[in-house]
């Protein structure tokens, strides 16, 4: 529905309880997933994937009455835009704790 952009149905059929469960079980994954293939020797290399998923429950959390530029972006569409100022979010943050340690 939200890809025909009947957004306000989306809404109405959206499993929130399912749906905030998602972005963290998604996020750990893409991070466990770099730390078996050899990467995030860093301790703090999990801050990008934590603070994406904090961002992208915070935008399913607002998606069904947030509106941006005068458009309902509903469930599907605000929590994916809310996937880059969560990975900006998270680098900017592991930077300033690498340069204080």
């Amino acid at each position: 529905m939200s890809f025909h952009g009947e957004i306000s149905d989306a809404i109405k059929h959206t499993n929130y309880q399912w749906l905030m469960f998602y972005p963290c079980l998604y996020f750990f994954s893409m991070w466990d997933a770099v730390k078996d293939a050899g990467g995030g020797k860093d301790p703090i290399s999990f801050l990008p994937y934590v603070f994406t998923a904090f961002f992208v429950t915070v935008g399913l959390i607002f998606s069904s009455n947030l509106v941006i530029f005068g458009v309902l972006l509903g469930p599907v569409w605000l929590p994916m835009l809310f996937v880059f100022p969560g990975v900006a979010f998270g680098i900017t943050i592991k930077k300033i704790i690498n340069n204080i340690l």
